[in-house]
């Protein structure tokens, strides 16, 4: 399986210390140029990126087409607008991102997304982890993911923790 990723999943996960879930759930993971700069700011930040820097399954990869990046830049942001073109380039199957505007063009684009709680959800299916409820209560204090009640109600009802 071929998978992209733009910044959000990969810096959330490296946030709570479950950036392995990726490379369990789907081996390999490719990221481009723009979305490795984004993850390396985290560093100054204060942030521990051992995890990331260490993972020789994810590959960083240069978006070839650079006009279609800078086109998609019109309506997005570098690293979103990278990951869709080498995503589109390479013809992958799936493309990890989180913002609706870019989950929307990459869907219009034909590129098949998943988010990070669609990421979470896959693993609990799979037993990689045992439960969501903890991993999201993480997100929200480690990383400031903010799910609203009712669709926190909902993601807990789907993975049968409600």
């Amino acid at each position: 399986m071929i998978v992209v990723s733009d910044t959000s999943p990969l810096a959330n996960l490296i946030l709570i210390g479950k950036l392995d879930l990726l490379e369990v759930l789907f081996g390999e993971i490719l990221v481009p140029t723009a979305v490795h700069s984004e993850i390396l700011k985290l560093k100054p930040l204060g942030h521990d990126i051992s995890s990331y820097e260490k993972a020789a399954w994810i590959k960083i990869r240069d978006a070839g087409n650079q006009t279609k990046a800078e086109e998609l830049m019109q309506h997005l942001d570098e690293g979103e607008s990278e990951a869709i073109a080498l995503a589109l380039e390479i013809r992958c199957n799936l493309i990890l991102m989180d913002e609706r505007l870019g989950t929307k063009i990459a869907r219009t684009e034909g590129l098949t997304t998943i988010g990070l709680i669609g990421v979470l959800l896959l693993a609990k299916q799979k037993n990689i982890i045992p439960a969501l409820k903890p991993i999201l209560a993480e997100l929200k204090t480690k990383a400031g993911f903010w799910l609203g009640a009712s669709f926190l109600e909902q993601i807990l009802n789907d993975a049968g923790e409600g």
